[in-house]
């Protein structure tokens, strides 16, 4: 436990106990049962317009509430597609650092406004110790957000606010197998009652894993102030802190359909063309045999050194200035460091990423707002990918069978940063004028980018019953990248580029009753094609790529929703059309074009039983866009010595395979996506609960060789009521103990190379104590 979290754990429970001990303090009993609120009665704030209903908002979106996230068990942004349909989502080396909405990644919004996150879904972990609720929305985020690089939809992320009506404290403790621990402290604390408040939230994990060699270690601390000063002013101020040490876990690579179904491995060390035997480009594996494989057994290594530290301020100020005129100030700050060294010679390092954004909102009537806002990025980063070879590596063998030590000769074509410790430059030299460059190129960038932007948007009514949204929005980009490690004796490249990107939305509400609404909305608009951290860099050329401004993405949406005055439950249906783009490992942009259809129904009844149903279609392929994968099949990884075991091509892997523009499905979604989510409770002390979820079969790589089948997931809860202040709640996931899987990168580069295993049965035991 890091010292500051100790520090804070112990002055909360101080504060407890002396609170307790006043003789002649009454004190007031604050453990009732939470009633659980539903996605349908929880306003979404500042991504729309002020406060909107989920059923007066034109697109596709869904609410997880507070309620909702602590019932059922919500821990990182996997575990939105509980609720939220068409979220699938790859592994992302185990630690999800973006979303996952239609097939392609999404951006991640922290109270309205977009947070540094990882690169291409690689990034550093999520705590949502700092979060109450967490609002999903398909497709690129509406025009008060602005442009964004990742369009396949948004997860934003409210922030805890401290709450002015009277004193709470929590503390929470989580044990689960594999000697997982977690502890949570939240105190509230009122300064002027309904005037001010201040709050501070403190999470400390400790966990190891059932994979080889993994681990979670992190702090979080939140700290919030909200100031009321008049009825017609608000002030919330939020704080968040977040230090974690990780582990990239790449899952089992190899995966042939024998290891989907059942578990076989097909053992021995792939041999270059040179014959060495360290994993390398045109690798080939004379197969040895076929064992089953322990899905612990993953490619972790206890060398590899994954850590990060970020903290980032919010601030909103809310002055009503009339009746009919609101102004909204929000503020965000946020500052992130990682370093990534892993032993396959993957380096990814932030050395120093800070990200500012001031948005002015004037909103007149709740049905025209106007807004400008300023975004500002600058990242120092280095960055190695281009040596990776993950399916020469045999897991069954010793631990140094899966390390890449750099020859003299891939030395030369990076930069020395520390001693021992080589990445690629940030821009492209030809040291002996043959007029071929002389490195290799990954995302290194010290970059720098400003952000203009201009919004409007207004609502009209038609009639009683019909009602029309525009919005549109322009935004100025001023972007320099430099090379911040050129080579020795050369001169660093750097360029500028300044562009604009627009974007327009027309939505269409027609009230059928009260109770009924069908809706359109059409929606085009612009993105970034950005590395990591947000940062820019520059191409072979030695220029900022001006493609990586022009991304084209369309959205249309035609829904119907559901919500009875008076019935506590809601139901909503969208069928939507989408095209986007997706950045390529290379830092190159594919297109993605997708249709489908979108369900979900909440309910809750007086007698306390409530349920979530969430159920989606998609069909999503490749734009007449090409695609690339590390391998174009797994057979390309053999030679076909042991046909008996596998038809092995001989072509080696990796081999950097582009398949040519078409329109293929796209690999690792499935078309089919179902889950459902419930919860009774039976008495004042025992309630129960649980969810399950379900995955049509879908091909893991671009070829279809191999395919990841039906698969489902059940998890149960019992929560038992043992004092009125303190609680004790049993979870049990994946409690038919299924041996699923899912791909471990967006997109599909991985897609012959690896494939992740899903955890077997186990359980956790959690307490809370609220007073």
């Amino acid at each position: 436990m890091q010292p500051l979290s100790a520090a804070i754990l112990i002055a909360l429970s101080a504060n407890a106990n002396a609170q307790q001990q006043k003789p002649d303090e009454i004190i007031e009993v604050r453990g009732e049962q939470r009633e659980i609120v539903l996605p349908s009665e929880q306003a979404v704030a500042g991504l729309f317009g002020t406060n909107d209903q989920l059923q007066d908002i034109p697109r596709a979106a869904t609410v997880i509430t507070e309620s909702l996230l602590r019932d059922a068990n919500i821990d990182d942004l996997h575990d939105i597609a509980k609720f939220a349909p068409n979220s699938h989502a790859a592994a992302g080396f185990g630690n999800p650092s973006l979303p996952s909405m239609r097939g392609q990644l999404g951006e991640l919004f922290s109270g309205g406004m977009r947070r540094q996150a990882g690169n291409n879904g690689l990034g550093v972990p999520l705590s949502l110790n700092a979060y109450e609720s967490i609002a999903v929305v398909k497709g690129a985020p509406p025009v008060m957000l602005g442009t964004t690089q990742r369009v396949g939809g948004f997860v934003n992320l409210l922030p805890k606010r401290a709450r002015t009506d009277q004193d709470r404290t929590e503390l929470r403790a989580r044990l689960g197998e594999w000697q997982q621990y977690r502890w949570q402290a939240d105190h509230n604390a009122v300064i002027v009652e309904g005037e001010q408040a201040f709050r501070a939230s403190v999470e400390v994990i400790d966990e190891d894993s059932f994979y080889d060699y993994s681990h979670l270690r992190s702090d979080d601390l939140t700290l919030a102030y909200e100031w009321t000063p008049s009825a017609n002013t608000r002030w919330s101020l939020n704080f968040e802190y977040y230090d974690v040490d990780w582990t990239d876990n790449a899952g089992i690579n190899r995966p042939t359909q024998a290891l989907i179904d059942d578990n076989l491995y097909i053992t021995g060390q792939g041999q270059q063309p040179n014959g060495s035997l360290v994993p390398g480009a045109g690798a080939i594996i004379s197969p040895t045999g076929q064992v089953e494989i322990d899905r612990s057994t993953v490619l972790t290594d206890p060398l590899d050194t994954n850590t990060a530290e970020t903290y980032l301020i919010h601030s909103v100020l809310e002055q009503q200035l009339a009746s009919d005129w609101l102004l909204v100030n929000r503020t965000y700050y946020q500052y992130l460091e990682r370093e990534g060294i892993n032993q396959n010679s993957f380096v990814e390092i932030v050395d120093g990423a800070h990200t500012f954004e001031h948005r002015v909102e004037l909103h007149y009537q709740e049905n025209t707002t106007l807004g400008v806002n300023l975004r500002y990025n600058d990242v120092l980063g280095y960055s190695q990918f281009t040596t990776e070879a993950d399916n020469p590596i045999d897991l069954t063998g010793a631990l140094t069978q899966r390390r890449i030590p750099l020859t003299p000769a891939q030395q030369a074509r990076l930069v020395e940063l520390r001693p021992g410790l080589f990445v690629s430059p940030g821009a492209q030299y030809d040291l002996n004028n043959d007029g071929v460059g002389d490195f290799n190129l990954s995302d290194t960038t010290d970059s720098t980018s400003y952000q203009w932007g201009v919004f409007a948007q207004q609502q009209w009514a038609a009639s009683e019953q019909l009602r029309f949204t525009v919005g549109v929005r322009a935004d100025y980009y001023d972007v320099e990248a430099r090379d911040p490690i050129a080579p020795a004796g050369e001169v660093a490249k750097q360029d500028n580029h300044s562009d604009w990107l627009t974007a327009a939305n027309l939505a269409v509400q027609y009230d059928w009753s009260p109770d009924l609404t069908f809706f359109a909305t059409a929606y085009e608009s612009d993105s970034t094609s950005n590395s990591m951290a947000g940062g820019n860099v520059l191409n072979a050329d030695g220029i900022i790529d001006p493609q990586n401004f022009a991304t084209e993405n369309s959205l249309y949406e035609v829904g119907v929703k559901y919500a009875p005055a008076g019935a506590r439950w809601y139901a909503d249906a969208v069928w939507f059309d989408q095209t986007r783009s997706l950045r390529n490992r290379d830092g190159s942009n594919s297109g993605i074009a997708s249709e489908g259809l979108e369900l979900q129904w909440h309910y809750r009844h007086e007698q306390g039983f409530w349920a979530t149903l969430a159920a989606s279609y998609i069909d999503a392929y490749w734009d007449n866009s090409a695609s690339f994968q590390g391998t174009g099949q797994v057979a390309d990884a053999f030679d076909n010595s042991r046909p008996d075991i596998i038809n092995g091509t001989g072509v080696g892997s990796p081999n950097f395979t582009a398949f040519a523009a078409s329109t293929q499905q796209l690999q690792g979604v499935p078309e089919v996506q179902a889950s459902a989510v419930a919860g009774w409770q039976i008495d004042e002390s025992w309630s129960i609960g649980g969810d399950i979820s379900y995955t049509k079969s879908y091909p893991l790589d671009f070829l279809q060789t191999v395919m990841i089948r039906d698969q489902h997931q059940v998890n149960v809860h019992a929560q038992y009521r043992i004092t009125p202040r303190l609680q004790a709640r049993l979870d049990v996931i994946n409690v038919t103990d299924q041996d699923n899987w899912a791909p471990v990168f967006e997109g599909g580069y991985f897609g012959a190379t690896l494939a992740f295993p899903s955890l077997p049965r186990h359980a956790q035991l959690s307490l809370s104590y609220r007073f």
